[in-house]
């Protein structure tokens, strides 16, 4: 069960008394320290150490004052403090460390609802938009819980890598499943890049500012787990022609010659790639499968 406080902490804890938001590197590196916390590279934790970048994700969300925000990751505070600049809120914050959870109560006190546990479970409510600079390592299934849960709008921080899959386009390397997953739950947009010395400790790569915008009405598709198998699929095999893989995914070349044509796929399309298919043609197509493909 998540732990939540939305007032100020007292050193119950037993964890040293820590001052205000640390900005530059030297102050997070003493901060962690005194925090008794060690960034696992293993798990892409790296904490944002620019501000301008905290203020152009906040900027971001573009919502009316008095409008629940959650944050997932609160870290150090840093982009806390600048949802907090532009007059957001309630703000709740995510935080799966428990060092670091009593840090950010200390500092915010009442101006945040702070909640104990893991993004991937914790309970969100109902927000108009969640924000975050989200871990490396489990950036996509946030994501997908996320888009999953209809929330309006989501300005994430991602691996500029990840960024850039979920905002491809047909036809180059990086599309796939991701753009597409994204284009069936509503409109991901890309915005700045943030080199990896913003960072610290530095990681290896960039980082890529999205921003997801929820699709009014309903989805596309009668059956998203029906979709998301059917891409799945098709981008396992998307080295192969399409013609050569969507026999095999649903149950022959005669089904797969019907289907493509009730779903107005282009004449050429056994000659063609999977990333060459926008997503509209994987969603009319994922409509007229009865069952999930095998």
């Amino acid at each position: 069960m998540p732990r939540t406080s939305t007032g100020s902490s007292s050193l119950r804890d037993g964890s040293p008394p820590t001052g205000g938001v640390p900005h530059r590197p030297t102050e997070i590196a003493d901060r962690l320290a005194l925090l008794g916390v060690v960034p696992s590279r293993a798990l892409g934790q790296s904490f944002l150490c620019d501000e301008f970048t905290a203020d152009a994700e906040a900027a971001l969300v573009e919502l009316p004052r008095g409008a629940p925000v959650v944050e997932v990751g609160g870290g150090l505070g840093l982009l806390t403090e600048a949802l907090l600049r532009r007059g957001l809120g309630p703000i709740t914050v995510i935080e799966r460390d428990r060092r670091l959870a009593a840090h950010l109560r200390r500092v915010f006190g009442e101006r945040v609802r702070v909640t104990l546990g893991d993004a991937l479970r914790v309970e969100l409510g109902e927000p108009a938009a969640v924000v975050g600079n989200l871990p490396f390592s489990v950036a996509t299934p946030i994501l997908t819980r996320l888009f999953e849960a209809r929330v309006p709008r989501v300005v994430a921080l991602l691996q500029k890598e990840v960024g850039e899959r979920y905002v491809a386009r047909p036809g180059g390397r990086s599309y796939g499943r991701p753009a597409i997953q994204a284009s069936l739950y509503g409109e991901m947009e890309r915005f700045a890049v943030v080199p990896a010395q913003k960072f610290y400790p530095e990681p290896a790569v960039d980082g890529l500012i999205v921003r997801f915008t929820a699709r009014p009405g309903p989805l596309p598709v009668s059956s998203p787990a029906r979709c998301e198998a059917l891409v799945r699929q098709v981008f396992g095999r998307r080295r192969k022609q399409l013609g050569n893989i969507l026999p095999a995914v649903v149950g022959g070349r005669a089904r797969a010659e019907l289907l493509a044509s009730k779903a107005a796929w282009p004449v050429g399309w056994p000659r063609q790639r999977p990333e060459e298919l926008p997503p509209e043609a994987y969603f009319a197509l994922a409509n007229l499968i009865e069952e999930r493909p095998r």
